[in-house]
């Protein structure tokens, strides 16, 4: 059972409440979500294929990320993911913006990590990914909306921007 930390609006936690996931969440609480986007130093983005049995199955999406387990922090949950579904341990992760789905009952707090990595060494996480590319922006940038499914991004990332 996956337990979460419940959230206003505003993402200021709400003592007292846990959220199980799978579970119906009232109007007016969220649950905590991060997402990374994953830009090389050389200004590639780590794109990812979604596995077959997923949501989405076989598009890319240009994040890592998923949900804050209860009492974990979203600099925590970030780094956690990104480990997880990548192999890149990030010794920086900046903010780059915030969101809420109230439709979802998602609180997205989304960070940019800059890395110097092997390219070659990135570890997908089973039955989360089953492949990954480097893209450049433009291309990042074109990917059709049948094919990408993470666009959020592109309203917090300057050089990703109309």
């Amino acid at each position: 059972m996956e337990l979460w930390d419940a959230y206003d609006e505003n993402f200021n936690l709400i003592e007292g409440v846990t959220l199980t996931r799978g579970e119906k969440i009232k109007d007016g609480i969220f649950h905590l979500v991060c997402d990374i986007i994953v830009r090389h130093t050389d200004g590639d983005y780590l794109i990812m294929q979604r596995d077959e049995r997923k949501h989405y199955g076989g598009m890319w999406e240009a994040t890592a990320g998923g949900s804050a387990f209860a009492g974990e922090s979203p600099l925590q949950c970030a780094a956690r993911e990104l480990l997880e579904e990548t192999g890149i341990r990030a010794d920086t992760l900046t903010e780059v913006g915030r969101v809420v789905d109230i439709e979802c009952h998602s609180a997205y707090v989304e960070y940019l990590c800059v890395t110097d990595c092997d390219k070659n060494a990135v570890k997908l996480q089973d039955g989360e990914t089953s492949d990954f590319r480097w893209v450049d922006k433009n291309t990042l940038l074109n990917m059709k909306n049948d094919e990408l499914i993470t666009e959020r991004m592109e309203l917090f990332i300057d050089e990703l921007k109309d």
